[in-house]
């Protein structure tokens, strides 16, 4: 188990990496092309919605053909996108060839939750999936820290070089070190008939449903966070894109040290507990400082301190409503993987498109919007899981 959870870990971590390695550069690109802030979170939106919307075509794909062919047909299309970001003359092009690193970026999060089901299910699948997580920790703590040391030497372009370098990398681990994990027999040829059949049954399950939006607004806390941090953190509190690096790591340490344990107290609690009681916790915190925030009294350290806290809540919410979303659904897990991160891709983008307009650099709109998306997953969890325990604890 270790040893796959290592490989995909570390296919999982390149589409995040795409995104965290990026974030020192906001201000700076801002700068360079000459416009505002809402401006370069475009760049940020085509990649989420490109990495969302292409989830629904790898993930029957992956069920039709196996799981590595949709792999290597992913890390080509992330490293042309990864090429001509370094080259991008506009903003507009940017966003576009972003758009096109996150099609390709989307293979490389909706097969290995395939993989992972093909090998596991209920808690032990929540094991693996945190093993994955903990080697996914990597992006968020030291990409950053990379970004901004790249910036610093050679500029903001070439990070794009760096992802290409990542993909290429990725191809040769994917060749030589994960084997095929779906069997021919088990496989489904496409037909639109039997995905949209298929896909009904996903939408009419309001277990599914509620898991999955449960999993993506705690998610779209994180992209709205992402959107506007490099902006808040530099421009409010004066912060280097270095010093911005590491108090991202640190937000980042509540989730991924809480997320390893959401196995063993899955196991002693029950799953449905785990997460009804970790989304609760993430939506009070995330509405304590939402709170403070409007009172005036939200300093850096406040803020680090609240994030790190409604993070480590979410650290046990989001692996488990991964797992919990598949366990029902083996014989389509492809396709209940894309359509449940397509889902959740969507909710971030949407949350960044409706929340951006209110950010003005400062930190309150950002824990306004962060505390929306608490009190949006928490709602959904109390409402629809919380009757069927049985379920949501297989």
């Amino acid at each position: 188990m270790l040893r796959l959870a290592l490989i995909l870990g570390l296919l999982s971590a390149v589409g995040p990496f795409a995104i965290d390695m990026y974030l020192p550069a906001l201000p700076a690109i801002a700068a360079d092309f000459g416009v505002a802030e809402a401006a370069v979170q475009t760049t940020l939106t085509a990649y989420f919605l490109a990495f969302g919307v292409a989830q629904l075509f790898y993930g029957p794909m992956a069920d039709a053909m196996g799981r590595r062919p949709p792999l290597f047909l992913g890390l080509a299309i992330f490293a042309v996108g990864s090429l001509g970001a370094a080259f991008a003359g506009t903003i507009g092009s940017l966003a576009a060839w972003r758009f096109l690193q996150g099609l390709g970026g989307a293979a490389l999060m909706v097969v290995p939750r395939a993989v992972i089901r093909d090998r596991h299910t209920g808690t032990e699948a929540t094991k693996l999936m945190a093993m994955i997580m903990l080697v996914i920790s990597v992006s968020p703590m030291l990409a950053p820290l990379a970004g901004s040391g790249v910036i610093a030497v050679t500029g903001w372009r070439a990070i794009f070089f760096a992802l290409l370098l990542a993909a290429v990398l990725s191809v040769a681990l994917l060749s030589f070190g994960l084997e095929e994990t779906l069997a021919p027999e088990n496989r489904r040829k496409p037909s639109l008939s039997q995905m949209l059949s298929a896909a009904r049954r996903l939408l009419s399950d309001p277990v599914f449903m509620a898991l999955t939006f449960v999993g993506g607004f705690g998610m779209a806390s994180f992209f709205v966070f992402i959107a506007s941090a490099s902006f808040v953190y530099t421009q409010q509190f004066g912060l280097t894109p270095t010093g911005f690096s590491i108090a991202f790591a640190v937000n980042a340490i509540g989730f991924f040290s809480s997320s390893q344990v959401a196995a063993p107290l899955g196991q002693r609690f029950g799953i449905g507990r785990v997460v009804r009681v970790g989304v609760s916790g993430f939506a009070i915190t995330t509405i304590l400082l939402a709170a403070i925030a409007l009172s005036g009294a939200a300093t850096f350290p406040v803020i680090v301190a609240g994030l790190l806290i409604a993070n480590a809540f979410l650290g046990v919410v989001i692996p488990t409503t991964m797992v919990l979303a598949l366990d029902d659904h083996g014989d389509i897990a492809g396709l209940a993987s894309s359509l449940g991160g397509t889902l959740q891709m969507l909710a971030g983008g949407l949350m960044i498109t409706l929340t951006g307009p209110f950010f003005d650099g400062t930190a309150t709109p950002m824990l306004l919007a962060i505390a929306l998306c608490g009190v949006i997953a928490a709602s959904l969890c109390w409402a629809v899981l919380r009757p069927r325990p049985a379920v949501s604890e297989a």
